[in-house]
């Protein structure tokens, strides 16, 4: 059984969406690309390099991988393009389109099933970078095993987030967790089943029902 491990960039308020460059996927008019870079520094250089250090395979949405693929092949000898080149490379579209980067393959039929089918076979362990909307999907269908993600210390206001409204409500478990001089805080997560609530409040006052009371009937009107 393969784990497929989603590893990404996101704000405080969990935006995730071009982090890179200001061109990376400027679309809905999102004009602030490339807020990561103030914050990197040679450790996080350092992570961003040893998470590409073993054997993996990639699996895409067919945007991010056209990004990839237009910059990491150009990229020069470097650890991160050499582990991209040797990864296969996965990707989910619904066109017929040709890709020329070495070893990638496209994903037939249903894309979250086929993603289900590489999850049980042999092999490395697969990542999933960015494909925000890809991403949704295999959240919605439970196919992501770790989240790996470096929070910024930066509150972007709109744009792609990690969990769009509607992902399934879910518990996580830390996992580790470590911090950058530049605030980054990056952490791995395990899912750990559904959500579980309790209370600590005792036997409600009057002025507690009175509350709830209101509160039901503002949400009803």
């Amino acid at each position: 059984m393969r784990k497929l491990i989603s590893i990404n960039h996101v704000s405080l308020d969990g935006v995730m969406q071009s982090p890179g460059a200001p061109q990376e996927d400027p679309r809905g008019g999102f004009e602030l690309g490339g807020w990561i870079a103030p914050y990197m520094n040679e450790a996080l250089g350092k992570g961003l390099t040893e998470a590409v250090s073993g054997r993996f395979d990639l699996l895409l949405g067919r945007r991010t991988y056209e990004m990839l693929a237009a910059y990491w092949p150009h990229a020069g000898d470097n650890p991160i393009t050499n582990a991209f080149n040797r990864a296969v490379k996965y990707v989910a579209t619904r066109g017929t389109h040709e890709f020329d980067w070495v070893n990638t393959q496209v994903l037939p039929g249903d894309a979250v099933e086929a993603a289900r089918r590489l999850k049980s076979e042999t092999g490395p362990d697969i990542q999933v970078y960015g494909s925000s909307s890809f991403l949704q999907s295999l959240i919605a269908a439970d196919l992501i095993d770790e989240y790996v993600i470096r929070t910024y210390p930066i509150v972007l206001g709109r744009g792609k987030r990690l969990f769009e409204a509607g992902a399934p409500p879910r518990a996580l478990k830390l996992v580790e967790t470590q911090a950058s001089s530049t605030g980054v805080i990056v952490s791995r997560y395990r899912p750990e089943g559904a959500v579980k609530s309790a209370s600590f409040e005792q036997e409600p006052s009057e002025a507690e029902k009175a509350r709830r009371r209101r509160l039901a009937a503002e949400d009803a009107g």
